[in-house]
């Protein structure tokens, strides 16, 4: 592999570590400061719309019925016209609309924070970069000219272990309960749920892979070929240890 310039930065926020790693030819300059800056501007920002821990954030006012969508900044409603298209494309296991106290965007806004944080640093003429949210990944550029990233998968059992490692061109999303606990929500049951011990979607944008592994989760395998049409490809583990993957989904086969 080419040799590289590393720069690391961890913020905490929206509940999580927001992890950036940029890299350049080796010997060239990484400016971090303004790396650093226009991570924690975006992150902070959405973080102020988005937190439903925030008793006065637009989205906790929208959940109380206080204000109107359009009084809102214009980003709430781009984020949940993404919500309706993830509930769309998971027939309905994302559903931020059915959890109990209002809409609750936050399965799908940290990949959409990502994203968009992202696009600021590419913006700033930074070429290959990694943020890692709390597990869930999203990159810009590539490690070497025609060559993927590669991000290995916790097993779901075993905490020390790798279930597998996978080739990565843009995002990669894990749901599962084995690190938070009983937290994801089936809007069938209307109830906390999981249906897989963990369940893994790479795909070309980290807000609808992050929903459609969330969907995944709760569903279980029936949803393994559900996003496949949109570039969305899954792979769950069971509650036993099965490691089922769906049509093309690109598990490292060196290492599988």
């Amino acid at each position: 592999m080419t040799e590289r310039s590393r720069f690391h930065h961890d913020e905490p926020v929206m509940g999580t570590v927001v992890s950036l790693d940029i890299y350049s030819p080796e010997g060239e300059t990484i400016d971090s400061l303004s790396a650093t800056v226009a991570l924690r501007r975006r992150m902070h920002r959405v973080d102020a719309v988005f937190s439903t821990y925030r008793e006065h954030s637009p989205i906790s006012r929208l959940r109380r019925g206080e204000v109107e969508l359009a009084e809102l900044p214009p980003e709430v409603a781009e984020v949940l016209a993404l919500c309706e298209h993830a509930r769309t494309l998971t027939d309905g296991w994302f559903d931020p609309w059915a959890i109990p106290g209002g809409v609750d965007p936050t399965g799908l806004v940290k990949g959409w924070s990502v994203e968009r944080a992202l696009d600021d640093l590419v913006a700033l003429d930074f070429g290959r970069l990694v943020i890692n949210a709390g597990g869930d990944i999203a990159t810009r550029g590539a490690p070497e000219e025609g060559v993927l990233w590669r991000f290995g998968i916790q097993d779901p059992h075993h905490a020390e272990r790798l279930a597998g490692v996978v080739l990565v061109e843009h995002a990669i999303a894990t749901s599962g309960t084995y690190e938070r606990g009983a937290h994801l929500y089936d809007p069938v049951a209307h109830r906390a749920r999981h249906a897989v011990a963990s369940a893994t979607v790479v795909g070309p944008d980290l807000a609808l892979a992050d929903a459609c592994a969330t969907a995944l989760c709760v569903a279980g395998p029936e949803l393994l070929e559900s996003f496949a049409a949109e570039g969305y490809l899954s792979m769950v583990i069971t509650d036993r240890g099965e490691r089922l993957l769906g049509e093309g989904f690109p598990l490292d086969g060196a290492l599988a």
